[in-house]
């Protein structure tokens, strides 16, 4: 019965508007206005749906991973539009100086949207 459904995926912000801009201009997504909240369309025809959440908390998870042809492309690119990469320095995940985490054929890094919510750039093949 669902398996045969279609499916999509949505999380929370606390600001609809600095949602909308930082999708739809800082990261140059598609986005629509539906009267419950935001459409994001991916450039692959997902579509992802963000909501208002007047007590919005930012998950402590990565919410929405964007699969990238370059790493550090898409790193010096965003950093231009004003996104700020994390950067970690523990055991099981250690970041360049850039903000990339390098684990054999992939690559990640991450940054959070301005609710919190933490978003990644992911490559998943050979530099």
């Amino acid at each position: 019965m669902i398996a045969k459904t279609g499916a999509f995926s949505s999380f929370s912000v606390n600001d609809l508007n600095q949602a909308r801009s930082f999708y739809s201009q800082t990261l140059g997504l598609q986005t629509a206005e539906t009267a419950e909240g935001l459409e994001l369309e991916i450039a692959d025809g997902t579509k992802v749906f963000v909501y208002p959440k007047p007590n919005h908390v930012p998950a402590t998870f990565t919410v929405l991973n964007f699969k990238v042809k370059s790493i550090e492309d898409t790193v010096d690119e965003l950093k231009q539009r004003g996104v700020r990469f994390e950067r970690y320095n523990d055991a099981a995940i250690k970041t360049d100086p850039r903000g990339i985490f390098w684990d054999g054929d992939m690559a990640i890094a991450w940054f959070k949207d301005p609710a919190g919510n933490i978003l990644s750039a992911l490559q998943s093949s050979k530099r």
